[in-house]
């Protein structure tokens, strides 16, 4: 049954003829008549009856128009818990993230006072399985490179959060370290660690290798950048790291590529819908805020870096 079929039922019974219903709901009396018939078809026992020239009630009408009273405040008082829970500033929120991402946003995210109810994971997928994690989470931060396919936005709403450079990360007694930037060139023969195959900054390695006209040596595949920055400073492989959601490692610095131009999207995917509530929408505003403050940090923390140079030679 309609529920704007059983409305009309009810009104009928409350209002008296299909005139006065007409008017109240601003249709014809065709029309209410129409729909009359429409639910008529539903039923197995009459639910209207001519008595003179008016149409009124039968028992079984009045009893259905009863039910309808009940389905309309249930529908209502529904509506009433959906736009509170909407409105709520206080709901939980559920955030997802690769874990670069989540250690540079959750303990800052954690720490803001305005914020509403967060609960954090780690979710560190291959880039095709970032999107079905909005099923779960009511915010998933996800990443890709420019030329990586886009986010399916028939399924997800995509928010731009960061685009994020990624650069060259060796020892600080490299020959190379002294260098303001370096070249595909320079770098190419060096053993590289390498993220697990799917991952997005595998395609930054390819292009590398691509440029120098070699395959890269991979000594090692590490997903965990901060691993990968300890295998680093331990002088044992080249890596690609983010250059503002790096936690400082001592004995490693980071140089951009001269010749290609590394970089990653960042994103925060979900479900259209889960952006209507504004306990979501303040942890986004709260994301925004904290990528704002990773760009200052990190641009203060490069200009304050002093390029190591390796000790000269001593004289023949």
């Amino acid at each position: 049954m309609d529920l704007h079929h059983l409305r009309l039922l009810r009104e009928l019974g409350d209002r008296g003829s299909v005139a006065a219903v007409a008017r109240a709901l601003h249709i014809t009396p065709s029309a209410v008549s129409q729909q009359l018939k429409a639910l008529q078809r539903s039923a197995r026992v009459p639910l209207t009856e001519l008595r003179g020239r008016r149409l009124v009630l039968t028992d079984a009408g009045r009893a259905l128009a009863g039910v309808a009273v009940e389905v309309s405040t249930a529908l209502d008082r529904a509506n009433r818990i959906v736009d509170a829970y909407l409105d709520d500033p206080a709901a939980p929120v559920s955030v997802a993230a690769f874990h670069s991402a989540a250690l540079a946003y959750f303990p800052a995210l954690l720490q803001r006072a305005d914020r509403p109810p967060v609960r954090c994971v780690d979710a560190d997928v291959a880039h095709a399985e970032f999107p079905p994690l909005v099923a779960d989470y009511d915010l998933v931060v996800a990443h890709r490179l420019p030329h990586s396919p886009p986010w399916p936005a028939d399924r997800v709403a995509v928010v731009p959060l960061l685009h994020e450079p990624l650069y060259v990360a060796m020892p600080a007694s490299h020959p190379l370290a002294g260098r303001p930037s370096v070249t595909v060139a320079e770098v190419s023969a060096e053993p590289w660690i390498s993220v697990h195959d799917g991952f997005p900054l595998q395609g930054i390695l390819t292009a590398i290798a691509a440029a120098a006209g070699r395959p890269l040596t991979i000594a090692h595949r590490i997903n965990e950048f901060t691993v990968a920055a300890a295998v680093v400073a331990a002088g044992a492989a080249l890596a690609l790291l983010p250059g503002y959601t790096t936690v400082p490692s001592p004995g490693v610095v980071l140089r951009p590529l001269a010749d290609l131009n590394a970089g990653r999207q960042i994103d925060v995917l979900a479900r259209p819908e889960a952006l209507h509530r504004a306990s979501v929408r303040a942890v986004l505003d709260s994301l925004h805020r904290i990528t704002a403050t990773l760009r200052l940090t990190s641009s203060a923390a490069r200009g304050r870096e002093t390029p190591h140079h390796p000790p000269a030679e001593p004289p023949s």
